[in-house]
């Protein structure tokens, strides 16, 4: 089963969408808060698996609950809901430690299958989200981005693995480029994520066109 807790500052979507992920069998509703900081105190004592969190919010917006949370190291995994479908929002919210980013007219099924999807451990940036993230680079490289020498602890498969994680390719599909497992995959996007001290594979592609190892535009 896994427990949602739901953050919004409008009762009515929060009541929505509570009557929407409840509706299936595998979710339970373990609570609503109506802002940031609400957000935080209500995920570190209910112990969701995910936090279904809208960005715009009073006193504590959803980018700083989610940094709080990361710096707090709580397990909850944030998928951002959201009507602001813009850079700025995206980028903050990847950096902050978000594991997926949605827009509130995603359809029901949509929703429901992107909270399994980060409730399994895996990452969520949809396509229109990825072509943002990749037109941010080519317009304004980020001032303090870091240096490829914070790979330097990467082996060549890994960083190898690393480029192709960036290019948005599966487990299964990176298997089939370098003719191996995909277990083998799972294993060296695992040792990817502890060397480099990151979440998922949301910041592993932010930090792979940060330090410029993936190009926009690259095949």
């Amino acid at each position: 089963m896994t427990k949602i807790l739901i953050a919004d500052d409008e009762a009515l979507v929060r009541g929505g969408m509570a009557a929407m992920l409840s509706a299936e069998r595998d979710f339970e509703i373990v609570g609503e808060a109506v802002d940031g900081a609400d957000a935080v105190e209500q995920a570190m004592l209910r112990r969701p698996d995910v936090i279904v969190m809208d960005i715009r919010m009073p006193n504590v917006d959803g980018i700083e609950a989610t940094r709080r949370l990361s710096a707090r190291r709580s397990p909850a995994r944030v998928l951002i809901v959201t009507t602001f479908d813009l850079d700025e929002y995206l980028l903050e919210a990847l950096r902050a430690g978000a594991s997926g980013f949605v827009l509130k007219d995603t359809p029901p099924g949509k929703l429901a299958e992107a909270v399994r999807l980060i409730a399994a451990g895996e990452a969520l940036v949809g396509p229109s989200v990825t072509r943002r993230l990749i037109a941010h680079y080519v317009r304004q490289p980020t001032p303090d981005a870091p240096t490829a020498a914070r790979l330097s602890e990467l082996t060549e498969r890994e960083l190898d693995t690393l480029r192709l994680v960036a290019r948005g390719l599966s487990n299964a599909q990176i298997a089939q480029r370098q003719f191996i497992a995909e277990a083998t995959v799972k294993t060296h996007v695992s040792h990817i994520l502890a060397k480099l001290n990151l979440r998922d594979r949301v910041q592993a592609v932010v930090l792979a066109y940060e330090t410029g190892i993936v190009k926009p535009g690259q095949a």
